[in-house]
């Protein structure tokens, strides 16, 4: 048959529980002389699951989608696995009825949940009743170390405020990511605590809410650089919004960092495609995904949950040419 891959049959073969010794090897003796190319759903039928890791992801930011994806199939090089992604709207009513469907239909050997649908218990509850493996993404510990990968977002927002701190602003505005999102308050409560530690306050009408999205950063930018006085930074909870701010600052004729110092948050590639260059704060979201695909490989492939320290990944903060002196008191 054409598009033989006799490895990836033979390790199947092998790794199964259901298959006797004796027949491990005829099957291994006709892989060698014939070989062909299973397919993960047939694959499925004889095995009770398939060989489907599943991604579901409610992120409106297309480039956090992508360096997930590139990462889970990072960790699936060399495997037999294969990785299926699944868009969600946790808001649905038939939200949960549409996700145990697409776990029962596709037979998934388990699934990654990034933010912000990893902080749904309701989906990991019904995970657990239908007994799919997963591993969550988040930003705080929501569950066993043998289900998380934590990313600390709060230490990384706290390493941004003190940057400001340290270049003499007082005036400095926030531009969060959507209340639905746990990393969105983690960002805002390490900002805003690490602020406090210096003695300084964000004030009244200078912390807006955001959708992680551009169109949301031009949006709120218009609202906080008409304030009185203006801002002398703003902290945004993704990068995206700190284009959006960039956008703004430009067209007010504002120059970066003089007039306005910005910090975005993840450090996607869109930060070094602005100019000036985005200071921000690195969290490696490509390696999220392949930790997070890792740890559901090991786990199910052993076929019981071992005890095991928890995957952290701490963000840092890239210094860059968008953050300068405040201008003014």
């Amino acid at each position: 048959m054409a598009n033989v891959s006799k490895k990836t049959v033979s390790r199947v073969i092998n790794d199964s529980p259901f298959v006797k010794e004796e027949t491990r090897l005829k099957i291994n003796e006709i892989i060698r002389e014939l070989g062909f190319v299973p397919d993960p759903q047939a694959r499925g039928l004889a095995f009770r699951r398939s060989f489907l890791i599943g991604m579901i992801y409610d992120n409106p930011t297309a480039q956090y989608v992508v360096n997930m994806q590139q990462g889970i199939l990072d960790a699936m090089k060399g495997t037999s696995f294969e990785l299926v992604i699944r868009p969600c709207d946790r808001q649905t009513p038939t939200f949960l009825a549409d996700m145990r469907s697409f776990v029962e239909r596709q037979k998934l050997f388990g699934v990654v949940l990034t933010p912000s649908v990893s902080e749904d218990d309701r989906l990991v509850k019904l995970l657990h009743d239908i007994d799919c493996p997963y591993v969550r993404i988040a930003s705080v510990s929501l569950d066993s170390a043998a289900t998380m990968v934590v990313t600390h977002d709060c230490e990384g927002a706290a390493d941004a405020a003190r940057h400001l701190a340290d270049l003499g602003h007082h005036l400095i505005a926030h531009i969060s990511g959507p209340p639905t999102f746990r990393s969105a308050h983690e960002r805002r409560r390490g900002f805003t605590e690490a602020l406090a530690a210096r003695a300084i306050k964000i004030r009244a009408g200078y912390d807006r809410e955001g959708a992680y999205t551009f169109d949301s950063g031009i949006a709120l930018a218009q609202e906080l650089l008409k304030l009185k006085p203006r801002p002398t930074a703003i902290f945004t909870g993704n990068d995206e919004m700190a284009a959006g701010v960039y956008k703004v600052a430009h067209d007010m004729g504002l120059s970066i960092p003089h007039d306005l110092s910005v910090i975005g948050f993840d450090d996607s590639p869109v930060a070094t495609r602005l100019w000036p260059v985005l200071t921000t704060v690195r969290l490696p979201i490509r390696d999220m995904g392949r930790m997070a695909a890792e740890k559901l490989i090991k786990r199910r492939s052993e076929r019981r949950a071992h005890a095991e320290d928890v995957t952290e990944v701490i963000p840092s903060l890239i210094v860059r040419e968008s953050t300068g002196p405040a201008s003014r008191p």
